[in-house]
């Protein structure tokens, strides 16, 4: 690979002693790396398709220079479109700020972690589909184990935090943890229905603590009380739609109750009909 490439016609070059010419790509990456982080760090990342000839030549240039340079190594697997074709080189690339106007940023953060970092990563519709129900699930279990233990004193977890850092610690498993996450909310929900609540308390903590290290705890998300001036004022209203839904359910006019819920869920709004009553949250 060359240091240093002859100057082309119509391309950047510079004055240098063996003639204009401009740094090799490899040369670029090096030089950036030792200014910005100096002649050793700690990581270096990059997708798996710049294991060689990229990294490997960024380190021969770099040692021979006189360089530590990067003393570990972790390469990620690529985000692909239906057919396994890297997004980048496709012709069908989705920008981060598309996503974001249709996906909340924490099912994206989720979508992008259901797999491994060193494999591949189909984006489609039923990926998003899949993340929005599993961190619904998430969140649903949040929301009502935190209304159901306010004043509880927690007894024992029922959620595996050894298996949960274990799975983090063995190559990055997201995976594995987002799945010791997904058993202590089932764990949860069955406290919950059978209301053994010091046990729910402690278990909603572990949940909450893995959700945490991940950045996805959805109660991060929720408004405190007291940080929106709105806050109280969309309680209210939500309760006088509530109302009348419960109006128009109790005159058997199911149509009047269907829209009164419709209009919610377009808005954000999900009711839910539990046995203590109907609970909302934020879609």
């Amino acid at each position: 690979f060359a240091l240093w490439k002859a100057a082309k016609d119509g391309e950047p070059s510079w004055p240098s002693p063996w003639g204009p010419g401009r740094p090799g790509w490899h040369v670029e990456c090096s030089a950036m790396a030792v200014d910005h982080l100096g002649e050793a760090f700690d990581l270096h990342a990059g997708g798996v398709d710049l294991v060689f000839p990229h990294h490997e030549n960024e380190v021969a240039q770099s040692r021979s220079a006189g360089h530590g340079f990067a003393q570990h190594w972790l390469h990620h697997g690529l985000v692909t479109v239906p057919g396994g074709e890297k997004m980048s080189k496709s012709g069908t690339s989705t920008l981060v700020e598309d996503v974001l106007a249709v996906v909340r940023p924490q099912v994206l953060r989720y979508a992008l972690g259901a797999g491994h970092y060193r494999s591949a990563l189909e984006w489609s519709p039923q990926a998003v589909g899949d993340a929005e129900a599993a961190y619904g699930r998430i969140e649903t279990f949040v929301r009502n184990a935190t209304d159901a233990t306010r004043d509880v004193t927690p007894g024992e977890s029922k959620a595996d935090w050894a298996q949960f850092a274990a799975a983090l610690d063995d190559d990055l498993g997201v995976p594995q943890a987002l799945a010791t996450v997904h058993a202590g909310v089932r764990a949860g929900n069955a406290l919950l229905a059978a209301r053994e609540l010091p046990a729910l308390a402690a278990t909603l903590a572990d949940v909450r603590r893995m959700l945490a290290v991940l950045a996805l705890d959805p109660v991060d998300q929720w408004p405190s009380s007291g940080t929106s001036e709105l806050s109280g004022v969309v309680d209210a209203l939500v309760a006088i739609a509530v109302e009348a839904r419960a109006d128009a359910r109790a005159r058997k006019d199911w149509a009047q109750a269907d829209a009164v819920r419709d209009r919610l869920t377009t808005s954000g709004i999900v009711l839910e009909d539990t046995s203590d009553g109907v609970r909302w949250r934020l879609a």
